[in-house]
């Protein structure tokens, strides 16, 4: 129930991509309206993102999950049904606002409901959900669109919500029914102010300068961002260190190897969306397909990610130790040699299966093992400030790899097929050297965690030995 709900957040934030055109034709949506059909959902998930997660640990998580489920039922008929351009952008931002305020306490969630191997099955589907609803979105959308059921075009796309929501709806109910906290943190009010300012102006222009070619305004607000996501930082130390209660407790990342680890997710995760952008604009543009031919040739790589996901708690130890660090090298070879191939002209059906495959089994052995280790060595009651957290980093990650080496491609790329087969093996290339960053850091943030439990093993040892 709880990874039904986040994937159909998660999916959201990708199922327009592909159904923009025929929105674009139907609703008679201009440039910018189009614009923000796409990112207001993106731009409202990521401000309003660790404001859920501090609400679930206020209020209750399986209330607010409930809250976050009701509202994004309701965005996805207001969507759905939409008779204008403009009344669609303002249900996408709900929709946004409501996804914020449920995928948090997805985590949060699983910590305080399961244990033991039962969770570790739990974190792995739900890295699984996390990681794929990008390619799950563009398939659903691509096939809904392409069927235009009971002559709707895009429509149901936004309705299949509606009934999958209020069937969840009934369960959470039954089976979501934990009282709040009997003793509710105070909500950090300037903190949420804070962020959601410096989440906007980061988000803004990473999603719409590109396509305004980067005017002087996106890098003043993006410039102004940064800067504020550096003063929130600062400002909830100093909160934190006078005893408050912060929106981002500090404390949530100051296990050993929680920083490089988070990291190292990001970056993966910053990749595979490149790498999804990048291919699908070749495939359509530069080789002709059709938008459901697009993503269904994208079809393997999921089927990778899910099956190492499913398969890695059955690996002897030894190998699952060595997966985050092994996963993003093969991620990189398998995208290498496929853009090698792909540059002789025609697209290598045969050999992209495996390496799709391959790239997708190796983003599942970076990430959802490294970020279940992650999980492992955080405190149970900051579970939903590092869902938050790390919800806010992929959508960043994403946005910025879609704004950078996406605008790498697009630079490269022009009309006809060679020019775009110089942008794919361009950002091939950059997305290599990052996948062999994430490596480093995963395995810094292993052998911080190794170091941290062989420490903790010894004072234990001590205080026995010495009463």
């Amino acid at each position: 129930m709880l990874l039904v709900g986040q994937a159909m957040a998660t999916m959201d934030g990708s199922i327009v991509a592909v159904a923009v055109p025929t929105i674009r034709a139907t609703l008679g949506a201009s440039g910018g309206e189009t614009q923000l059909i796409f990112a207001g959902y993106l731009l409202a998930f990521a401000v309003l993102v660790v404001t859920g997660a501090r609400l679930g640990d206020r209020h209750g998580h399986g209330r607010m999950f409930r809250a976050g489920l009701a509202g994004f039922t309701v965005a996805s008929l207001a969507c759905g049904l939409a008779p204008t351009a403009p009344a669609l952008i303002v249900a996408r931002l709900a929709q946004g606002a409501a996804g914020a305020l449920m995928v948090p306490q997805v985590v949060s969630l699983i910590q305080l409901h399961f244990d033991g191997a039962r969770r570790a099955r739990a974190v792995a589907l739900y890295s699984m959900v996390l990681a794929l609803g990008v390619a799950a979105g563009q398939i659903l959308g691509g096939l809904v669109v392409s069927l235009d059921l009971a002559g709707e075009g895009w429509r149901p796309a936004f309705l299949l919500n509606v009934p999958i929501g209020a069937g969840l709806l009934l369960a959470a109910r039954r089976l979501l029914s934990a009282p709040a906290p009997e003793r509710a943190p105070a909500l950090d009010l300037v903190g949420v102010a804070g962020l959601g300012a410096a989440m906007a102006a980061v988000t803004v222009p990473l999603a719409l300068g590109r396509e305004r070619g980067w005017p002087a305004w996106s890098w003043l607000v993006l410039a102004a961002g940064a800067a504020g996501i550096v003063a929130f930082q600062s400002y909830e130390r100093r909160l934190a260190a006078r005893g408050g209660s912060p929106l981002v407790d500090p404390a949530a990342v100051r296990p050993d190897g929680v920083r490089p680890g988070l990291l190292a997710c990001f970056l993966i995760m910053g990749c595979y969306t490149a790498c999804l952008f990048t291919l699908t604009l070749h495939l359509q543009d530069g080789l002709g397909f059709g938008p459901l031919a697009a993503g269904l040739t994208f079809l393997p790589y999921p089927a990778g990610f899910a099956t190492l996901s499913l398969a890695a708690r059955r690996l002897p130890e030894p190998v699952r130790a060595r997966l985050p660090v092994a996963g993003p090298l093969v991620f990189a070879g398998a995208i290498a040699v496929l853009a090698a191939l792909a540059a002789g002209g025609d697209w290598p059906a045969l050999a992209a299966v495996p390496l799709l495959y391959a790239a997708g089994a190796g983003h599942a052995s970076g990430f959802s093992p490294l970020f279940t280790s992650i999980l492992a060595r955080i405190e149970p009651r900051y579970a939903a400030t590092v869902s938050g957290m790390a919800s806010t980093g992929v959508l960043l990650a994403g946005v910025l790899a879609v704004s950078t080496l996406g605008g790498v491609y697009l630079a490269v790329a022009g009309a006809g097929q060679s020019r775009s087969t110089a942008g794919l093996s361009a950002v091939a290339a950059l997305i290599a050297v990052l996948l062999l960053l994430g490596a480093v850091l995963a395995h810094r943030s292993l052998i911080l965690s190794g170091r941290s439990r062989a420490n903790a093993a010894d004072q234990r040892s001590t205080s026995q030995n010495y009463p």
